[in-house]
């Protein structure tokens, strides 16, 4: 009933890194174009990071769709891992046997002979990982030597690494530096402005099958954008929940109430409401006079 109140074929929202919602951003085609090329130029060590919520797994799952052959990935999503559970890891991923009681120098060298197999055949290794930060130090040193792994010519496995803002903070320590220095390409997810915040609300409830554009007006976008602070899994969270909201009261619409019921409802944005100190009735004025200025300035930049 949900889904045919609102016109939609599929929920609009989910949490679910689902790559079919991707919103070609120009944070997120920066970002991949970014990882496209210096995947393409043979650079061994790539860094991604972001904000919580900013859209880095999806980001990793479009990366792993687009990459052509003769590129082979290895995905590790949890890499809270001790080294040799990481080797082992690895060769599971690109299916390379071993017996199970191997040490980590022995699967070291399995992890070589895939390698230069691979090589001779022409095949590019990716190793990419998702939430890097979470990496053990020791983990993160035994990256390196798996770096070390190269002919006189290319890099025999070029390493994806995908991290929120603490992956930068773990990177600066004097242990690792050596890691450090081999990183050749990095970029930062930033989060998303007004404009973008639209088009990513638009995108979705489109692919999700909604085609009315009046769904959201101006200023429930502007009071997503405002609680949401531009971060596209806040942006989830709350746009699902002033949709139940606007369900639950028989609304075609998502209004300024429902956006506020479903900011008060969440952990994460409730402090930022209560923060303010204003009424309500005040901040919604505000926001209306906010989306009209950039509104204007939009207008008066054509």
């Amino acid at each position: 009933m949900y889904l045919q109140h609102f016109g939609l074929s599929q929920l609009p929202f989910n949490l679910t890194p689902d790559t079919e919602f991707f919103c070609d951003l120009p944070t997120h085609r920066e970002a991949l174009n970014v990882l496209l090329i210096a995947l393409q130029s043979g650079e061994g060590f790539i860094k991604i990071t972001g904000p919580v919520g900013a859209g880095k797994t999806l980001l990793c799952r479009k990366l792993l769709n687009e990459l052509p052959s003769p590129f082979v990935t290895a995905y590790i999503a949890n890499p809270h891992l001790s080294p040799a559970a990481l080797f082992k890891a690895i060769a599971d991923e690109l299916g390379i046997k071993y017996n199970r009681s191997s040490g980590q120098s022995r699967i070291l060298t399995h992890l070589n002979d895939y390698l230069i197999h691979a090589a001779t055949q022409a095949q590019r290794i990716v190793l990419i990982i998702d939430e890097a930060q979470a990496m053990p130090l020791e983990t993160l040193e035994a990256l390196r030597l798996l770096t070390n792994l190269e002919t006189e010519k290319q890099k025999l496995l070029q390493i994806v690494l995908f991290g929120q803002a603490e992956l930068d903070q773990v990177l600066q320590k004097k242990s690792i530096r050596q890691l450090r220095q081999r990183i050749t390409f990095s970029y930062t997810l930033k989060s998303l402005n007004h404009a973008q915040v639209k088009d990513y609300l638009l995108h979705r409830l489109q692919i999700a099958g909604n085609s009315h554009t009046d769904l959201l007006p101006p200023l429930s976008v502007a009071g997503l954008y405002f609680f949401s602070r531009g971060i596209p899994r806040l942006l989830n969270i709350l746009t699902n929940k002033a949709m139940l909201a606007a369900y639950g009261k028989g609304l075609s619409k998502i209004g300024w109430q429902q956006v506020q019921l479903a900011a008060q409802d969440t952990d994460a944005t409730r402090m930022r409401w209560r923060l303010l100190g204003f009424r309500p009735a005040l901040l919604g004025i505000l926001l209306l006079i906010g989306g009209i200025v950039f509104y204007l300035s939009l207008t008066l930049s054509l």
